[in-house]
């Protein structure tokens, strides 16, 4: 699809390939290689095709690159980097062996795991409470906490403390296995001497929690058979959010639940990339965004300072943008400014099924066939997965006449950027080439090559065409202990006490025994925002598909019944929620699974802007959070958007101002500035 004028009208595959390729070469060869961004979106991870999205990333070598990692996961990436000594990484929880499971700023009953992908998630937790105890540490009662034997109310921002009171109990009282500590990691010195001053009482206030809950929760994790504590987004979107993973894995390492069943632990995956990924430089810091602030972070930048490298004139300024299945308008925080800049770009390509409020925005969409479409192997999932196993994805419909799978298109935006002599003969050359080299052929070849693969353990061994005949895939059985063999720190052990990590929680310590807690209200807004999650709602994916979006109003502002009768606030009447940044109109929803104090919001609402092209998404009520967070406020060490730290206010909508629209949920989102 081309834009002409405000509207699309369809052209052909060469001819869009051919104008994208002129296009992106003439701002390259006028303003630089950084001169082009590209963005790649969450989906690109549930697809093999992310293989050709890092080569186009790779030959595009741009220092503009972005991806939903900066306000989804890199704060969890940072702090395994820190201490194994690659981002790659990242622990699982060995839910199926566990008697102690702790899920911290989680909702796997909805989201079935992230980062510890656990299908049929709530099963697997009723498991482990036959066993043991489950305990949900959240702001919200989520789903998750309705499964559990205990839900502890923490305050938004309160993580840090909560830990690191745990973390002095479990050392002044002799918790800890020692042995395994000064066997397998460094730090431990350090770690003693940081906490050793911070008892329950100090951090209560400043945690939400009372000191006894504190003291209780160290103890019995101490205590435990078996135990893992795991967080996942909620703490990766906090200002705090590095430091929060880095004290998980401490506690868990201290405790000696790292790398043995029902701890911590790491998948041996059928392509087995965290083995190789401590090779890869992560080139933090080697540049930065123009201001010089935001530092680089495996490659690349944090996406909440994209609207701004668009924006701001000058050397270095992006003049061309890449998405690639991703809706940043929508799903990151930009001041509202983001559309605009991308209105401003001399050319802009999107590769996207639909006219979204993203793409709405782009010179030529590239429409690839939908995931029921193709043919696809997940390779990036198992890594992180709770049990060895490898799944194929077959077709349930055939694709249309003509339609191109993502790699494809990918592959063929590669060429038209690549710099080629000859370019026409040599471009068909190449063309060929990617033709041959599907990702699925290339993910065969890893497996076969991998731990469990044919050319390692012969007839027997693991192949695609195997998992691609059995149903539902093949399970390669449980976490195996393999930590020394992955290990990528110059001295081989675990680094429990990286420098910086020590610096940045002393200063936090400091700061709150002087009164200043991070959890403290600011300038007249006294409410904290928290994300929600629905469960038939990955992001703003399926709100174009009517049987997961039918029912009730759920871009819904939930708040406590005590902070709703504070101001007067009635069940299912709009209110409008301002933070420093901006303001929005949503619906009220009053429960008291949420704790006093804060409110929750679902991202990846507000489908009302003009020229969207998913109607049905289009007419359903909400507003876009987004609009209230400040992209300035990051993760302290990887520059992950901090929405989790968002002070804002709620009031009433005056009557005058509800109108017909506002009513049916119809509600405005207002940018500041």
């Amino acid at each position: 699809m081309r834009r002409v004028g405000g509207s699309f009208e369809p052209i052909g595959w060469d001819e869009a390939f051919r104008e994208i390729g002129q296009r992106l070469r003439a701002v390259r060869a006028k303003h630089g290689r950084s001169a082009i961004g590209m963005y790649l979106g969450n989906p690109a991870a549930h697809s093999s095709s992310v293989i050709y999205a890092a080569l186009l990333r790779a030959v595009l070598w741009t220092k503009n690159f972005y991806s939903a990692s900066s306000i989804d996961q890199f704060p969890q990436e940072f702090a395994a980097w820190r201490m194994f000594g690659s981002n790659g990484l990242m622990p699982i929880a060995d839910i199926d062996r566990t008697d102690r499971l702790v899920i911290m700023g989680a909702n796997p009953a909805v989201s079935n795991g992230s980062v510890t992908t656990m299908p049929d998630a709530k099963r697997r937790i009723r498991d482990v409470r036959r066993r043991g105890k489950v305990v949900v540490i959240d702001p919200r009662r989520t789903e998750t906490a309705r499964l559990a034997d205990e839900h502890v109310a923490v305050a938004p921002g309160g993580d840090a403390y909560l830990l690191l009171a745990m973390l002095q109990v479990l050392i002044t009282e002799g918790l800890c296995d020692t042995t395994a500590v000064r066997e397998q990691c460094t730090g431990w010195d350090e770690l003693r001497a940081l906490v050793a001053e911070f008892t329950p009482e100090q951090a209560a206030p400043h945690a939400g929690v009372d000191a006894e809950t504190i003291r209780r929760l160290a103890r019995e994790h101490a205590a435990a058979e078996s135990a893992v504590l795991y967080a996942r987004i909620g703490v990766c979107q906090q200002v705090t959010g590095t430091l929060v993973h880095w004290l998980v894995n401490t506690i868990n390492a201290v405790t000696g639940n790292l790398d043995r069943p029902g701890g911590q632990m790491f998948a041996t995956p059928p392509i087995d990339l965290a083995r190789y990924a401590k090779y890869l430089p992560m080139l933090y810091g080697k540049w930065t965004d123009r201001s010089g602030v935001y530092k680089s972070f495996r490659t690349e930048l944090p996406v909440g300072v994209l609207a701004d490298e668009i924006l701001t004139g000058g050397e270095g300024q992006i003049r061309a943008m890449i998405t690639y299945a991703g809706n940043p308008v929508l799903s990151t925080p930009q001041r509202g400014r983001l559309g605009a800049a991308l209105d401003s770009l001399d050319f802009y390509v999107a590769v996207d099924m639909y006219i979204t409020e993203t793409t709405r925005h782009a010179d030529i969409i590239l429409p690839p066939v939908s995931a029921l479409e193709r043919e696809d192997v997940n390779f990036l999932f198992p890594i992180f997965s709770v049990r060895n196993n490898l799944r194929c994805d077959t077709r349930v419909f055939d694709p249309p006449a003509g339609g191109l799978d993502d790699w494809q298109i990918l592959a063929r935006l590669v060429t038209e950027v690549l710099p080629l002599p000859a370019r026409r003969l040599a471009g068909r050359v190449v063309n060929r080439i990617f033709e041959q080299l599907s990702p699925v052929r290339l993910v065969s070849l890893g497996v076969a090559a991998g731990p469990h693969g044919v050319l390692r353990r012969g007839r027997k061994g693991l192949t695609v065409s195997k998992a691609r005949a059995a149903a539902g895939g093949i399970d390669l059985g449980p976490l195996q202990a393999r930590l020394p063999s992955l290990i990528g720190t110059k001295d081989r052990r675990v680094h429990l006490a990286p420098q910086d990590f020590i610096t940045a929680a002393r200063a936090l310590l400091d700061d709150a025994r002087r009164g200043n807690s991070i959890t403290a209200p600011t300038d007249g807004y006294d409410l904290q925002l928290i994300g929600r999650r629905h469960l038939r709602s990955n992001n703003s994916w399926l709100h174009n598909v009517a049987t997961m979006v039918k029912g009730r109003d759920r871009c819904t502002a939930l708040m406590h019944p005590d902070d709703a009768a504070k101001r007067g606030l009635s069940h299912g009447e709009p209110v409008t929620v301002t933070s420093p940044t901006g303001s929005i109109m949503v619906t009220c929803e009053i429960s008291d699974d949420i704790r006093a104090g804060t409110i929750a919001i679902p991202h990846g609402w507000g489908h009302n802007e003009p020229g969207v092209g998913w109607q049905l998404a289009a007419s359903l009520p909400g507003a876009n959070v987004n609009l209230l967070h400040d992209p300035s406020l990051t993760d302290q060490f990887s520059g992950n958007a901090a929405v989790n730290n968002t002070w804002v206010t709620v009031a009433a909508v005056p009557p005058e101002s509800v109108t017909e629209s506002t009513t049916k949920g119809d509600h405005s989102a207002v940018p500041a500035g």
